[in-house]
Order: C-alpha cells, then structure tokens, then sequence
C-alpha cells in the first residue's frame, strides 16, 4: 500500500508523489500515522537545491500523529499512543546520547554526525511530509503528548519537534540568565521562539532584527520584543544605541543565507544580497564585552549552488579577531530535542507557553508545493506553515 508524501524533483520543485509505505524494519520501530507536520525553514535549503538533495526524496522532519504499528522490542508505546518526534534520529545509548547531545548520535548511518528525518546527509530515514513515518529507536524517540489536555492545541505540541526546542536552545547557548538582555537575528518560526523562550526565561531587553513587518509583529506582540527593520536602520546601531554600548547576549537564528541591508526591503529572496558572514559580525559588534552568543542558524560545509560572488564553499569571513579584543563565547550546533522536549511539552500543558502562535496557515497535504512556493519567497504573512495529511 503507498503512502502519499511531499517528494523532491529539482530545485524549486516539489509534488506529491506515492511512496512506498513503510513497514517495520526492527524489533524497536513504530509506524506513526501523520496528521501534523510542517515546513520548516531548512526545508527550503532543500528546495532551493542548496544542499544536494536527490529526486525522489521524501521532505519532512517536523511530524506528530498517532501510533499504528509497533515492533516486538517496543515496550513505552502501543497504537492509538498521540505522540511528537523531535527531528534527531537518535539511539537513546551510545556515548554522545547519554551525554545528552542527541543530534550526533553514533549509531544511526549518516554522512554526518546525527540524524533527521528527510534531510541531505543525516541518514536514508524518510520524511515526514507524508501519510505515515517509520519511527527508529521509537520508546525513546517518540514524546507522548495527552489525548484531551487541558492546555495545548496541535500548533502548539507539532513545535516540540523543531522550533521551539532548537529556539530554546539558542538562548541556552548563549547562557542567558534572567534579567539579561539580547539580541535576535531572524524572526523565521526558530528566531521567534528564540525571542519566546528569551521571554520565558525572564529577559530583560529583547531585540529582535528581520525585515519581514508581520514576523517582526509577532515578536513584539508575543515576545514583548523591541523589533528592528533591518532594511529601516542599521540593527547593530539600533541596538546598541538603545542598550547603552551592546546587550549582553545574542542569537544567530538566520544561519549562511544571510542577507545585507541597503534596499527597499521588497519581499523577493535577492541572493545578490547574500552575505554569509553578515549576522557573526553583527553579533560580535552588538553583544557587549565577555557576552556569549547562541549560534542556531544553519551553516553548511558545501553549498552546491551558492551564488557567483560568494567565496570558498563552508568558509565564513569572520571578524574573530574583534570577538577576540572582546572576550565573547560561542555555542553552536544542531539542537538536541530530547534534552528539552518533555519540559516544554509539560509547559505547554499547564499553559505557561503557547508556542503555536507562528502558525500562520494550516493547510492539507496536498498544498504543500505552492505552500513551499509562497515560504520560500518570504512572502509577508507566511511564518510557518502546518501540513494535515
């Protein structure tokens, strides 16, 4: 029996095609049947034909449904079981998981650290833009989320896949402690749940830099964030005009395709604007001396079709040098989902967050291609996009 699911054909180019449907291929697998899942913004490096992915590959890592099939070693789930996944495949035992860092999971086949489902280089696992997903190492993968809460609606729990966890853990890169100030570059759905978490965690200052005006609406209405145009003024200015001299932490929440300010902030992608190294600088020039900075924006090793004026694949013209003078710190990495899904899943239920508020539209599965079409050009009033199959 096929499943129908969002398949890649070229850049640019998505359809929905029958796929295969997946079938247990281990004692600790589950079949999961999808009724949420969404695009995310690294989606559409994929789309774009920025990262190398091969026709035919199913889309897809940010996926909650309800079990239908377990394997003989799953013992935590039975069918029926409404469950979210966070987007690592991860086993749950070897020396990275047990440390916690579930994004570099040993044990899953991948051509780089880690797991995901339906993402370039992290494992043939398929995606979950789809009617059903295989769920490897389910009783630890899979996040049980009540049937009837007394909290908590669909947009909220599908973010504990993804963008809520991975805005989380921006601010916790940048070790952001009550009281603090900082500052947000990107207002995309992770960007915004970063300026969230910010606020949940008891900020003091937020600062949250786009030039998307209904993304940067979100952030001041949900956020209580002081919000920067980017294309209006100079953030760096903004901010550290307003802080007195540069906030004490920040957060790259944009990543390689980064863009310079200087025109009329239309809302086309203009890759002639990229600028990779654009938002590490303006970090280092706006977080104060000894501050730390978050980095959660993706950030490739190869860009099969970077733009002409962009430099050597990977590499980053950075100022470290001034980071240097500075005395700041850096985290990065892939989010490790596990390590803060359940808390926030406990959050949402006794209602102290409500991170379904960048749900912007909510559509079948079937929409998926101009819905991909319409997110990609940034077109205002599109910040995240729920599919229903």
């Amino acid at each position: 029996m096929p499943t129908k699911a969002v398949v890649y054909n070229d850049a640019h180019d998505v359809s929905i095609e029958e796929i295969d449907d997946p079938t247990l291929t281990s004692p600790n697998d589950a079949i999961l049947e999808v009724t949420q899942t969404a695009i995310c913004g690294s989606d559409l490096h994929m789309y774009e034909g920025r990262a190398g992915a091969e026709p035919g590959m199913a889309f897809g890592h940010e996926i909650m449904g309800e079990i239908s099939e377990v394997g003989d070693g799953v013992e935590q789930l039975s069918p029926g079981d409404r469950v979210v996944l966070p987007f690592n495949v991860a086993c749950g035992y070897c020396r990275n998981c047990e440390e916690g860092h579930y994004g570099y999971c040993e044990n899953v086949e991948s051509a780089t650290p880690g797991g995901a489902y339906g993402y370039v280089k992290m494992g043939s696992y398929q995606g979950g833009q789809a009617e059903r997903v295989r769920v490897p190492y389910a009783d630890h993968n899979a996040l049980k989320i009540p049937d009837d809460p007394a909290n908590g609606t669909p947009e909220d729990f599908i973010m504990l896949a993804d963008v809520f966890p991975t805005g989380w853990h921006g601010v916790e890169l940048a070790d952001l402690q009550p009281g603090e100030s900082v500052a947000i570059f990107g207002a995309g759905p992770v960007g915004l749940m970063a300026a969230y978490s910010a606020h949940l965690r008891g900020a003091s200052e937020i600062y949250v830099v786009d030039r998307v005006e209904s993304r940067l609406e979100l952030a001041d209405e949900h956020c209580n964030a002081t919000a920067i145009n980017f294309e209006e003024r100079d953030a760096v200015e903004a901010i550290t005009d307003a802080h007195g001299g540069g906030v004490d932490k920040g957060v790259d929440a944009v990543g390689y395709q980064a863009i310079e300010d200087g025109r009329d902030g239309e809302s086309a992608y203009d890759e002639s604007r990229e600028n990779p190294s654009i938002i590490l600088n303006q970090l280092i020039d706006a977080v104060r001396p000894t501050g730390k900075i978050g980095i959660v924006g993706l950030y490739v090793s190869d860009d099969p079709d970077q733009p002409d004026h962009i430099g050597e694949q990977g590499l980053l013209r950075v100022h470290l040098g001034t980071a240097f003078e500075k005395g700041l710190r850096f985290g990065m990495g892939q989010c490790p989902v596990k390590r803060y899904n359940r808390r926030l899943r406990d959050m949402i239920i006794a209602g102290e967050a409500e991170p379904g508020f960048v749900i912007s539209h909510t559509t079948s599965l079937d929409e998926a291609p101009e819905m991909y079409e319409r997110f990609d050009e940034r077109e205002e009033g599109v910040t995240k996009v729920l599919l229903e199959p």
